[in-house]
């Protein structure tokens, strides 16, 4: 069976193993494979991008473990591993003065360039032979999935995907 050939209720149902199967090491699969441990910098790295970037907020290594739901000595490891790579920086906090936080360092700007261009690159490859239309719609529709993921913390209700779920 094909994706067109499914009933909306069947390919609704499929966006949950699709997404699964997306985080499985999709860009290990292509022509020029992202590794996984540089996965996992990328991840670390553009949380510390992210938050300094979009909210002007500073990044902790705790923020690291709750962004990830990771345990705080996982994202400690994962931190400390960006640390000794040259990736990131702990620096004194601007906010207050006896904490830690997370910035990247010129290396860590570079590689996450590199990484969004062979990011790029994969999806160019594994969507050849898409029409250009499908591929930028694609584009399009998976931005504004994590723009609205991103809308859900003001939204009123909190309890609102838990009750979704509860709902279906």
């Amino acid at each position: 069976m094909t994706t067109d050939d499914r009933t909306p209720d069947e390919l609704l149902d499929a966006i949950g193993p699709a997404f699964g199967k997306l985080r499985r090491g999709v860009l290990q699969e292509v022509e020029n494979p992202i590794s996984a441990k540089d996965s996992t910098r990328a991840l670390v790295l553009g949380l510390v991008l992210g938050c300094s970037r979009d909210s002007g907020e500073e990044m902790t290594v705790g923020g690291i473990a709750a962004s990830m739901c990771v345990d705080p000595s996982v994202a400690s490891r994962m931190v400390t591993d960006s640390i000794k790579s040259g990736y990131l920086l702990r620096v004194p906090s601007q906010l207050d003065g006896r904490r830690a936080v997370l910035e990247l360092s010129p290396q860590g700007e570079e590689f996450m360039r590199d990484f969004r261009r062979r990011q790029r690159a994969a999806f160019e490859y594994i969507t050849a032979e898409w029409p250009e239309a499908d591929r930028l719609d694609f584009a399009r529709l998976m931005l504004r999935y994590v723009d609205a993921i991103e809308g859900l913390k003001d939204r009123e209700n909190g309890n609102g995907l838990r009750a979704a779920i509860e709902d279906a």
